[in-house]
């Protein structure tokens, strides 16, 4: 791809050309990642240590207690990992309706009913044993010194702590795990979070099984009873990641790699099959055609999504009938170049998460993601250790009519996932690892940022820093302030609900993209780092 290194829109980076690099949302954790690769890691490890020491670096997003995905390129071939943990045993529709009443719709936003079993560092350790280089105990280790000697508030981070801390300071643990001082740290205070120091060595000491059914599980559970919680060690003793296939779709002459369900992944995939449908490289990249048609597109595939994705079980329908080509030309001609609509989902059927990519020099390429789903999860933090749990729990569905059966709760089941990181190829060989975190911000971020870099061949950083928009529901559309005004107002006038908003952070996610640029040991890659976050591309 032959980059046009202009970049049009306001910012402060520049891309990052290295042969072993590391992107991510704080420094601190890119820096752990490089400090894996110059003991002689590969970019495997670099990822896990960049996911360890950003649970402590960036908790609003993620913490020990987050799920996980990964899609990696081990120099042959692609593979998919999926750490995102399921229900506990005790979780059906009688459980929650009992507790919260018969019209509860969804399990509840915060608290222990809101926690299924968190799978990210199960998912670290399945890595590490099958891909990586260095002992495991040798990754923690930059995370373990971040908690025991803390480090300085960034901006954005803070932001986003003292925002939630309203909300969840009476959360069993958050006061005590992140409110020092009574409040939330003021940017430049030093923040130390020594109990989940201890979590850390016990998960190194242990590879993981500390937090899979010996002492911190045994912590949990104890914590669990005493706060209103089911979850048992148990749970987390029978939790296992599973390797999965990324389903892939083909797009102007590349392949986009996703996570198949239960997570969200497979939109990005059905709006660009969309898309493919269209010449929007005849249209000017900020225009209102080209951005009109991709909200239309991304309208029709959650419109899909919501209808029919969740554990693959439990579909009525395959990820194959749903990436179908004909059915998608079909859903294409439902696009109105001149107006707005409401989609509804079709028939397939015939007759506040992080992002971290590293790559190394050898070939090896790491797209990784982790969350804890909303800003700092559940709330709830297990003091001893300082675990951090997720609430993935709340996405379930407790409606016996829901028409998506799919996300039902159940005992042992997964939630629906919206984290996903993303992977291009072009002729079966890696070209780009990439995600953009934020809820339902992801596949839209994936296709935007993508139909930047193939379809008008902005670079990487370019991509990340232009303008973008989030569809939310109905006709109403996010827009970030810095897109073109008579965009956004051709836009509007062709029914779209338009809300421009200033604070990107929480609209519009954040990405992190490496893409290679030739041999990795000779020409190496081109990275970039979301200007949305706090966060930075290194390499060497």
């Amino acid at each position: 791809m032959n980059f046009n290194y202009q970049n049009p829109y306001t910012n402060n980076r520049l891309p990052l050309f290295a042969r072993n690099i590391v992107s991510t949302s704080h420094p601190l954790a890119a820096q752990a990642g490089l400090r894996m690769m110059l003991k002689g890691g590969n970019a495997v490890d670099a990822a896990i240590a960049a996911a360890a020491a950003i649970t402590l670096t960036e908790p609003v997003s993620c913490g020990l207690g987050s799920d996980a995905f990964c899609i990696l390129w081990d120099g042959q071939k692609l593979h998919g990992l999926n750490a995102s943990g399921p229900a506990p045993a005790t979780w059906t529709p009688e459980y929650f309706h009992r507790k919260y009443g018969a019209g509860a719709k969804t399990p509840p936003k915060r608290g222990f009913d809101s926690v299924s079993v968190p799978g990210a560092v199960a998912g670290w350790v399945a890595l590490s044993e099958r891909f990586g280089k260095l002992a495991f105990a040798d990754l923690l280790e930059p995370a373990i010194e971040i908690a025991e000697r803390g480090y300085l508030m960034p901006v954005v981070v803070q932001q986003k702590w003292a925002a939630a801390t309203p909300e969840l300071q009476s959360m069993p643990g958050f006061a005590q795990s992140f409110l020092p001082w009574g409040r939330a740290p003021n940017v430049g205070e030093l923040f130390q979070f020594k109990n989940a120091a201890r979590g850390l060595r016990a998960i190194a000491e242990s590879k993981g099984q500390a937090l899979y059914g010996g002492e911190i599980a045994q912590a949990i559970e104890k914590f669990a009873k005493e706060n209103g919680g089911s979850i048992t060690a148990k749970d987390l003793a029978d939790f296992k990641p599973e390797w999965v296939e990324p389903i892939a779709k083909n797009y102007r002459g590349y392949t986009l790699h996703e996570i198949p369900p239960n997570g969200q992944g497979i939109a990005a995939l059905i709006a660009l099959g969309i898309l493919s449908n269209f010449d929007l490289a005849s249209m000017p990249v900020d225009g209102v055609q080209s951005q009109h048609l991709q909200i239309e597109a991304m309208k029709l595939a959650f419109a899909d999504l919501y209808r029919y994705v969740g554990e693959p079980h439990s579909m009525e329908i395959t990820p194959e009938q749903m990436l179908d080509d004909a059915y998608l030309a079909s859903r294409a001609r439902l696009i109105d170049m001149n107006k707005a609509q409401n989609f509804q989902a079709g028939n397939p059927v015939k007759g506040g998460t992080i992002y971290l990519t590293a790559a190394d020099e050898n070939g090896m390429m790491v797209s990784f993601i982790q969350s804890n789903y909303m800003g700092f999860g559940s709330g709830v933090v297990e003091p001893t250790y300082g675990i951090s749990l997720q609430n993935r729990g709340h996405g379930f569905s407790l409606d016996l009519a829901d028409p998506n059966q799919a996300n039902l709760v159940a005992p042992g089941k997964r939630p629906f996932h919206t984290i996903i990181p993303a992977f291009l190829t072009q002729n079966g060989q890696p070209v780009m690892s990439y995600g953009v975190m934020g809820g339902n911000m992801q596949p839209q971020g994936h296709m935007q940022t993508l139909v930047r870099m193939l379809d008008y061949g902005q670079n990487p950083q370019a991509a990340c820093d232009a303008p973008r928009w989030r569809f939310n529901t109905g006709l109403n559309i996010n827009v970030e302030s810095a897109m073109d005004p008579a965009t956004v107002q051709a836009l509007a006038g062709m029914g779209h609900e338009m809300d421009v908003i200033n604070d990107s952070y929480q609209d519009f996610g954040a990405g992190q993209f490496i893409w290679r640029m030739g041999d990795p040991g000779v020409q190496g890659y081109v990275a970039a780092s979301d200007p949305r976050r706090d966060g930075q591309a290194v390499g060497f």
